[in-house]
């Protein structure tokens, strides 16, 4: 046995038992409204002897006998009821028994996959150093993915189901974000009725919706030609301009802001949805611009020399051959832009007072007033965000496709 070895398994063993049992715990605070305390040393001590366990006697379950993760269940389940004395979140048993019970099943089969799927090839004996960083590999990398997920995924919880909750239900409890099923859909979705019978969100959707979809085609119609004069055309400056296209981003909107809203004040153009109409593309072209010059560098050009000799236009080449065979692109620009323009909230907040052209993001700052109640405001946040997940969603092939597309040639 090589004492390397033994500690590296142990030390897996350990980070996947704290983990596991930290995120547990937090999980089962948020879903009870019981004040969780996760047993980290119990659990990271059955994730190191779950760990010794599992190396130990995976030569022999090859032989015939029992699974080794079922060896490690089993030592992971025993050493943390024995460790935390039969409370591994602190918490009496009747006490959300059967949430309880549920962390406890989701704690074990986590620990003792994670465990299989980091130690899967691991042995006591001597370690090359391939195989050694191959686990420190998998151990980054699952709690890396770990991290990511709570992330991305705690704030919409929480976000989602405070939107679910009533008035009271905050004041009594602001931890408790469970699912209250008694009170039933009316009273579970009255956050969502509320805001559109009463806060004029389904205004704020229609113009938000009005503005990213118009941001979306004055982009292209602007963004197009030039992109293919600059990918196709030669023209004194052409490098230049190519290379160029992307400096406005090196200029912080908050610069930019002051300026254009005296512009706009003097123009008559603030409050109005025609100055977000000359901004938002203004900050789209550029980034729409390079995005598309590199796909259509990317096409062959002998398609486009084709059509001239056949007798088009250059503006009949670009609109029968360049663009059919560019909608990957186009769906990933016209996907990026609008999710820009759905989103932008510094603009909006400066230029609109009127609550009639409010967007959908100034609407949402709207509501964080105090006379506004918590659970409206994120109600107004999961509206705002759920139209534009579903189409990142559904187009993100698109995304992928055209932002890769022209960075590999021949």
């Amino acid at each position: 046995m090589r004492p390397a070895s033994i500690l590296l398994t142990a030390v897996t063993g350990l980070l996947w038992g704290v983990t596991a049992m930290v995120v547990i715990g937090v999980t089962l605070t948020l879903i009870t409204g019981e004040v969780a305390l996760p047993q980290a040393t119990a659990a990271g001590l059955a994730g190191l002897l779950g760990a010794l366990v599992f190396v130990w006697r995976r030569p022999a379950a090859g032989a015939g006998g029992a699974p080794a993760w079922s060896y490690c269940a089993v030592v992971v389940f025993l050493v943390l009821m024995l460790a935390s004395f039969a409370a591994p979140f602190s918490l009496p048993l009747s006490a959300a028994p059967v949430w309880q019970g549920l962390a406890l099943i989701v704690f074990i089969a986590g620990v003792t996959a994670a465990i299989r799927l980091c130690l899967s090839d691991a042995r006591f004996d001597a370690m090359s150093r391939y195989e050694r960083e191959v686990i420190y590999i998998r151990i980054a990398r699952g709690i890396g993915f770990v991290v990511f997920t709570i992330i991305v995924a705690l704030p919409f919880y929480v976000m989602v189901m405070t939107s679910l909750k009533s008035q009271q239900a905050l004041l009594a409890n602001p931890l408790d974000l469970s699912i209250d099923v008694s009170q039933g859909l009316s009273g579970l979705v009255r956050s969502y009725v509320e805001l559109f019978t009463q806060f004029n969100f389904g205004r704020y959707l229609m113009v938000s919706a009005f503005v990213s979809v118009a941001t979306v085609v004055l982009t292209l119609l602007l963004s197009v030609p030039g992109a293919y004069a600059v990918s196709r055309l030669r023209f004194p400056g052409q490098a230049l301009l190519a290379r160029s296209v992307l400096l406005i981003y090196m200029v912080p909107a908050i610069v930019l802001v002051i300026p254009l809203y005296a512009v706009f004040s003097q123009m008559g153009l603030r409050n109005t949805l025609t100055g977000l109409l000359i901004v938002y593309p203004a900050t789209t072209i550029p980034v729409a611009l390079y995005m598309l010059q590199g796909y259509f560098r990317g096409l062959p050009a002998e398609l486009e020399e084709a059509g001239l000799m056949d007798g088009l236009s250059r503006i009949g080449v670009i609109l029968k051959i360049t663009l059919p065979l560019s909608l990957p692109a186009l769906a990933s620009v016209s996907l990026y832009v609008f999710m820009i323009a759905w989103n932008e909230f510094l603009f909006a907040f400066m230029f609109l007072d009127n609550p009639d052209i409010f967007t959908l993001s100034r609407g949402v700052v709207s509501l964080n007033s105090s006379e506004v109640p918590r659970q409206h405001l994120m109600a107004g946040a999961v509206i705002a965000t759920v139209p534009v997940l579903f189409i990142f969603l559904w187009f993100e092939r698109f995304l992928v496709q055209g932002l890769t597309a022209g960075s590999v040639k021949g």
